[in-house]
């Protein structure tokens, strides 16, 4: 399970969501996407832990908790939607 962290300070780095998130159990991966044109993080980011009872914790204690002036957004992570490429209109 991937965790989302949403509604992020645009001053958050990788390191502090690492201290954040240690304190529920052992950080495997975080990921702070940038946004390509203007090179800042985009506000949000997915951290990965070693077992899914320390991502429950943490999804737990951090959802809506007050950090660096934001209230977190803290869920699991949704797969990304592909969008159909198909058209609706083959069999016509």
């Amino acid at each position: 399970m991937t965790i989302y962290v949403g509604n992020l300070s645009y001053k958050a780095t990788e390191e502090d969501l690492k201290e954040v998130f240690s304190d529920y159990g052992t950080v495997k991966r975080v990921q702070l996407p940038i946004d390509r044109e203007s090179g800042r993080v985009r506000g949000f980011a997915f951290v990965d832990m070693a077992e899914e009872a320390q991502e429950e914790a943490a999804i737990d204690a951090l959802d809506g908790a007050k950090w660096m002036g934001r209230d977190l957004r803290v869920n699991k992570a949704r797969p990304k939607e592909i969008p159909n490429r198909r058209s609706n209109n083959r069999d016509r």
